[in-house]
C-alpha cells in the first residue's frame, strides 16, 4: 500500500504552529523519538516526515515508514523547552529505549508526566493496519538495522548512532519475537 501523502499533509497541517516539544510515536503509538523545535512544532515535524533538512534522518535513526501518531507539546516560552523535552525523554526512554541519539538527564521536579495538547494520527489506518503485519515489519525494521549500522562502520562512528542501533536493535527483536509467536506448527515434524 502506498503513503496516502494527502492524508498525512492534512493530518501534520493540524500540528500546532508555534515552539515546544513533539514526541514521534510508532504503528503502536509507541513513542520513539522525543524532539524539540524553536521554530515551531508543524515545521520540525513536517521536515522529519518528508526526510528534508533532518539529522534523525541523514543518521539513519529514524525510519519516517514507522511513524504513525505525533504528539505535541506547545509552550509559551523557549526556556520551558529544553526542561520539557529532558523530562518526557527522561520518563518515555524508561519504558521503551528511544532512537535519540543524545541520552538526556532530567533534575527538575518529579511531578507527573503532562498529557500532550494534541496527538495526530500521521497515516491511514489501513496503511497501519498494513505496516503492523509483522512479515511487512519485521523485514523493514531488518532493513533499517543494517542501513544504521551500515552508516555506523562507514560514515559515523558515534555514541549517538550507537545508542540508536541499540534501541533499533530491541524493536527488532520484539518484531522477530511477534513473527515467531505467529508460526504455524509443522504437522510433519517428528517428535523426539
Amino acid at each position: 500500500m502506498a503513503v496516502d501523502f494527502e492524508f498525512r499533509k492534512k493530518a501534520v497541517r493540524s500540528l500546532p504552529a508555534g515552539i515546544g516539544v513533539y514526541i514521534l510515536c510508532d504503528l503502536d503509538n509507541v513513542p520513539i523519538y522525543v524532539g524539540q523545535s524553536k521554530d515551531g512544532i508543524r515545521k520540525r515535524v513536517a521536515r522529519h516526515l518528508t526526510s528534508a533538512r533532518s539529522d534523525i534522518i541523514a543518521n539513519r535513526q529514524l525510519d519516517v515508514w514507522e511513524i504513525a501518531y505525533v504528539w505535541a507539546y506547545p509552550v509559551e516560552s523557549r526556556d520551558e523547552i529544553t526542561p520539557l523535552e529532558a523530562k518526557l525523554f527522561v520518563h518515555f526512554n524508561s519504558q521503551s529505549a528511544l532512537i535519540n541519539g543524545a541520552a538526556m538527564t532530567y533534575a527538575g521536579e518529579t511531578t507527573a508526566i503532562p498529557d500532550p495538547a494534541m496527538m495526530v494520527q500521521v497515516m491511514t489506518d489501513d496503511e497501519i493496519s498494513e505496516r503492523r503485519d509483522p512479515v511487512q515489519r519485521l523485514p523493514r525494521q531488518a532493513s533499517h538495522y543494517a542501513q544504521i549500522v551500515s552508516h555506523f562502520l562507514a560514515v559515523k562512528n558515534s555514541t549517538q548512532i550507537a545508542r540508536a542501533m541499540s534501541a533499533h536493535f530491541e524493536r527488532l527483536r520484539r518484531y522477530h519475537g511477534t513473527l515467531l509467536g505467529s508460526a504455524v506448527p509443522d504437522e510433519d515434524a517428528v517428535e523426539e
